[in-house]
């Protein structure tokens, strides 16, 4: 299946802004959060949101997305004889069956292992904070019994006498054009340049082995959802002697129940009574750090905004740590004795600002008349 456009993804157009981008992702990633979403898709939505993000939000990869597309710049057709595109050798070895390009790596030369990719689910705070863990990853490790040549104890592989190690085969065909001559990966040492006669009966050949293997991970402090740590060396084990390759652990980080983060900042929610929010109060506000105390001003409307500086998240590159920022709600009381709503139709009159009180009875109405209020 082909995949979407990744402004299409996020739904953005293709000029928005980098705040833009990142404002699209935070409401795409909580409402398909796997954590919280238990829809079938939404892992996958997850996925593609993430993927879309990660482009986007790097100028240069999404300069590279916006001249290239999905296909990247490695993927187009250039002219005939060099460059990054098909050469005349290439369109031949494709039509008399080369299978590929005829310009072939040394089949013995050191190749770095493949990167593994590793997803870790972590608390909210465990990202604020970091920690150090361990986690447990199936890998492909060197093979114990071989050593990782493949050959049984004692014996070792030897080189390809129908290639003579070079793990390709000239074969020449006649064709319209004329006599062709091309390279094809040599069918006895599928392309190795190496026969094992007696083959490891542990890894039967093969030289590495599946195992679970627990690395120590250090979570650094400030991770955000879908940011993403590279351990070197912990991938697939190289080949002829070349370097491990790397494990990159991408992070999805639980929402918390008090808590919004948006970048290094965090927000919270503070409900108030209308008592609190019109005569002023002191109270208790939970941040990341433990409790502060935070003087609410006589008159404080909904929706008014306190910062609490330092009390954010530390930046994840160390660039300092951002604020905690207290959004006011006021609280409507749904029931209210009638007491209270006596003393409210008193403040009422004072005010000089008399409600028509919904959800009163015909005879409550009559009732007050008669008393006068």
């Amino acid at each position: 299946m082909d995949k979407r456009d990744y402004y299409e993804v996020l739904g953005v157009s293709k000029g928005a802004s980098q705040d833009e981008i990142k404002k699209a992702y935070r409401k795409l990633s909580k409402q398909y959060h796997p954590d919280i979403n238990k829809a079938a898709d939404a892992d996958a939505k997850f996925k593609e949101i993430t993927e879309a993000y990660e482009v986007l939000s790097d100028d240069q990869k999404r300069a590279q997305y916006d001249q290239f597309g999905h296909a990247g710049p490695n993927q187009g057709f250039g002219g005939f004889g060099g460059g990054d595109g098909f050469g005349f050798e290439d369109i031949f070895s494709s039509f008399f069956g080369g299978g590929g390009s005829s310009r072939r790596r040394d089949p013995n030369a050191p190749r770095k292992g493949s990167d593994l990719q590793y997803t870790m689910t972590i608390e909210f705070e465990e990202a604020v904070f970091g920690k150090e863990t361990e986690i447990d990853v199936a890998k492909e490790e060197t093979c114990d019994t071989c050593s990782g040549t493949g050959a049984k104890p004692g014996t070792h592989p030897e080189k390809c006498s129908h290639c003579n190690g070079q793990g390709q085969v000239n074969v020449t065909q006649d064709t319209p054009f004329g006599r062709i001559q091309t390279k094809r990966a040599c069918h006895y040492c599928e392309g190795t340049g190496k026969i094992i006669k007696e083959k490891c009966s542990t890894c039967h050949g093969k030289g590495t082995v599946n195992k679970r293997k627990k690395i120590k991970v250090t979570i650094p402090a400030g991770v955000d959802d879908g940011q993403q740590l590279r351990v070197s060396g912990q991938g697939e084990p190289g080949v002829n002697g070349g370097p491990a390759g790397d494990l990159y652990i991408v992070f999805r980080v639980k929402a918390d129940p008090r808590f919004e983060r948006d970048g290094d900042d965090i927000y919270y929610e503070l409900p108030l009574t209308f008592a609190q929010a019109a005569l002023g109060d002191e109270i208790e506000v939970p941040t990341v750090q433990g409790k502060v105390k935070l003087k609410i001003p006589a008159g404080t409307q909904s929706q008014t905004t306190f910062r609490l500086k330092g009390k954010g998240v530390k930046n994840v590159h160390g660039y300092g740590t951002g604020d905690q920022h207290v959004v006011v709600k006021v609280i409507t009381p749904k029931k209210l004795t009638e007491k209270q709503k006596q003393l409210l139709r008193e403040f009422a009159e004072i005010s000089g600002d008399i409600p028509e009180e919904q959800g009163s009875s015909l005879f409550d109405k009559i009732k007050r008349t008669i008393k006068g209020e």
